[in-house]
């Protein structure tokens, strides 16, 4: 799917008196309400580094990014409005969105230390060979996660935590990570 009918899809969801499962667990249902105004959000207010914007833009092969994610990902609420916005400053990115829980499953090629987190972004030729593979969360974002699961935080305190991390970074750690990653493929 393009971006729009993840967007759609997403809509779909919140606008479902009997949406399917997970979203039919109240839980995953504010959640997911939650992403929605996060990625709204970012999708407003959300600033592209110029010098990644530069990179993005003097990409001269077909590139197809797929993303593979879910509406209830709070990571992903944080993530996916960047890469959809560098996705979009050059014509020959071709992005496409996978359900992680949905056929083709591709997240069982791309598991991180052997679970399906998300989102993940993989970025392939146009012969189809993987060139970079990133996610689920930037390094720094990943370590904090890390820290509080070792100090066994309760589910709460790290969904809190973690937001207010994003919070602070802006997508800025991401979007260096991203441009460290392509300047290695030149």
């Amino acid at each position: 799917m393009d971006f729009q009918q993840y967007q759609d899809y997403f809509q779909e969801i919140l606008n479902d008196p009997n949406a399917p499962a997970p979203y039919n667990n109240i839980e995953y249902l504010d959640y997911t309400k939650l992403n929605w105004t996060r990625q709204q959000r970012w999708l407003k207010t959300g600033v592209v580094e110029p010098d990644l914007a530069l990179a993005i833009s003097d990409i001269n092969e077909p590139q197809h990014w797929i993303i593979i994610t879910e509406p209830w990902c709070g990571d992903a609420s944080h993530t996916v409005p960047f890469i959809y916005k560098l996705s979009t400053l050059n014509p020959l990115i071709r992005a496409e969105y996978q359900l992680r829980d949905s056929a083709p499953h591709l997240i069982e090629q791309y598991l991180t230390n052997g679970g399906k987190a998300i989102p993940k972004l993989v970025i392939r030729d146009e012969a189809g060979n993987d060139l970079l593979n990133w996610g689920p969360r930037p390094t720094e974002c990943q370590s904090l996660y890390q820290r509080l699961k070792a100090e066994e935080a309760d589910f709460g305190t790290i969904k809190t935590e973690l937001q207010k991390w994003y919070n602070q970074d802006k997508g800025r750690s991401f979007q260096s990570e991203l441009h460290t990653a392509l300047k290695s493929l030149v």
